[in-house]
């Protein structure tokens, strides 16, 4: 049984959907008055699809419960994932104002850079200049904001990494689906208590599993998403020799990216100067790719070199990435 067959009986007014191959994310809202899909990186409406609000709530704690978590008014969040890296999210009231909330995110097919070309998310010189740039071990942030495709882009450029790579992937919730022979996986894991259980299990946090990482000899790192004290740690393991490696962060553009990234160093409270931790920053990350969402799809905008940090005018210096960028050794770039 797959892992989306595990919800499907709770689901059979969407089941369709769940089980279109060209859907990647379902959408149920308001209680079940209104669904969205996302199909080919576009956001669609379903004014025909609606769902019983009770049979929305029986169904989202069955799934709840299939997945070994719960989800109630007094616990009113659920954030799930299935074995193949699918996620489930609901969200119960009074938190969800309108009623029950359900979101799908499929997982079930791994994008390639050409598959990207393919839907418009970049162009194929860029994806070109993607590859050169893993070959010449570039360390890239991918920014954008929410259902950009951060993590799309992210698991193309990973699966044109050498299969003689080393690599330690580390996520809050496992998403990046990647194929490589010498692949370690981290999860982290959030203080909570097992069904049946008072004492709750410690948290293990994705700066926990940053820290350890350096002891298992990776080549490169890959994280998820950078968004708090796991950025100084981060830094710390790009600064000493691991080239080549990548993650995201939320942002409104590539120079935003830069500054989220280090407000996200200084909440790790260690004590590193203004100028120091911008000055660290420029030296870690080689590149940011910045996605947005351009008439409904998800669109590469920006593509930036970091140049330095003008400590004058308090900025970091970017400039367009050009193709004769990706050629050069990252540990010069």
């Amino acid at each position: 049984m797959s892992s989306l067959d595990r919800i499907l009986p709770f689901l059979q007014p969407i089941e369709d959907l769940l089980r279109d191959p060209a859907i990647t994310e379902v959408m149920v809202n308001a209680g079940g008055r209104r669904v969205f899909v996302e199909r080919a990186g576009t956001v669609e409406s379903l004014p025909d699809r609606t769902l019983e609000i009770r049979n929305l709530t029986v169904a989202i704690k069955n799934i709840a419960r299939a997945c070994g978590d719960e989800i109630s008014e007094r616990q009113p969040i659920l954030d799930a994932r299935l074995e193949d890296g699918s996620r489930v999210a609901a969200m119960f009231p009074p938190c969800s104002v309108d009623g029950p909330t359900l979101t799908v995110r499929k997982f079930t097919y791994r994008y390639t850079l050409d598959d990207l070309v393919g839907v418009g998310t970049l162009t194929g010189d860029l994806a070109q200049m993607l590859r050169n740039a893993v070959d010449a071990r570039h360390n890239v942030l991918i920014s954008g904001g929410t259902g950009t495709g951060k993590t799309t882009l992210l698991n193309a450029v990973a699966q044109t990494i050498p299969a003689s790579d080393r690599i330690v992937l580390i996520e809050e919730t496992s998403e990046i689906l990647i194929d490589k022979p010498n692949l370690v996986r981290f999860e982290a894991r959030r203080a909570q208590a097992p069904l049946g259980q008072e004492d709750p299990m410690p948290a293990v946090t994705i700066a926990d599993l940053v820290r350890a990482t350096l002891r298992h000899r990776p080549d490169r790192i890959l994280v998820g998403e950078v968004r708090g004290p796991e950025a100084f740690d981060l830094l710390q393991a790009l600064n000493t020799g691991h080239l080549g490696s990548l993650t995201t962060i939320h942002a409104n553009s590539a120079e935003q990216a830069l500054t989220r990234l280090a407000h996200c160093v200084l909440t790790a409270n260690v004590g590193l100067p203004h100028r120091s931790t911008r000055e660290a920053i420029t030296l870690a990350v080689h590149l940011v790719v910045h996605l947005a969402r351009v008439n409904g799809r998800r669109t590469v905008t920006q593509v930036a070199h970091v140049r330095g940090y003008d400590a004058q005018q308090d900025r970091f210096v970017v400039e367009p990435w050009l193709p004769e960028v990706a050629t050069q050794e990252g540990a010069t770039a």
